[in-house]
């Protein structure tokens, strides 16, 4: 044995030698593969955790809710759902004038009114160009609402008048209530139940649609259809 190792010493010396940078090359990338898919584990886990970690928005609602106050809601979130968050419209709340699909943004102020509000207001500014609205019908009081129908989608109004619509013809979606009662066989009455019928279901889509509204028949229709448009 001794003999063998005396004749073979150097070929021994290499292959330990090589058995030693075998075995530590492999323990090197062993613990830099653990340390590589450790790290990236906790990579994913930090993205999942940022994705789950939601903006808010803090909004001020005021007026015709059952529970004023700020709120914080995600951000993403609608009027609608403030309100809902504030025990909802209390029973004399008017909501013509704004836009409940409108998403909230951080300091919003809302400012939900009464149907009394609206109506002062009508009756004191009816005749002012400065209303924007929706619908012939809506009015916001208050500039500094975040909530109201922005100018963008929506047209000036006013309480009694409205502008002709294609070829002189009288738009049964943005008329006043003098003229509407320009019509033939629509008098006062009539012409508030199309506004009340508009204000509750929306825009007419068809002049058809105009016999749906209380008090207006094949009769009458007959007599205004080539007056209106929509």
């Amino acid at each position: 044995m001794i003999y063998f190792i005396r004749k073979y010493w150097k070929y021994i010396f290499i292959f330990v030698c090589v058995t030693i940078v075998f075995v530590g090359t492999y323990v090197y990338y062993e613990n830099n593969r653990v340390s590589t898919s450790s790290a990236k584990k906790l990579m994913v886990t930090k993205n999942k955790d940022d994705e789950n970690t939601s903006k808010t928005v803090f909004v001020d609602i005021k007026g015709a809710v059952n529970a004023p106050g700020v709120y914080e809601l995600e951000e993403g979130k609608r009027i609608i759902d403030v309100i809902n968050l504030a025990g909802g419209l209390s029973d004399n709340a008017n909501t013509i004038n704004l836009n409940l699909s409108k998403k909230l943004t951080d300091e919003m102020y809302v400012v939900v009114y009464t149907k009394n509000e609206i109506a002062e207001y009508k009756k004191n500014n009816g005749n002012t160009n400065e209303i924007i609205c929706a619908s012939n019908e809506c009015v916001c009081p208050d500039t500094n609402n975040d909530a109201c129908i922005s100018q963008g989608g929506s047209k000036n109004s006013t309480s009694n008048n409205a502008s002709d619509g294609i070829d002189g013809k009288v738009s049964i979606n943005t008329a006043g209530l003098d003229e509407l009662m320009k019509l033939s066989g629509i008098g006062e009455s009539k012409a508030n139940a199309i506004i009340s019928y508009r204000q509750e279901n929306g825009s007419f889509k068809t002049i058809e649609e105009i016999k749906n509204v209380s008090g207006i028949g094949d009769a009458v229709f007959e007599k205004i259809k080539d007056d209106i448009t929509i």
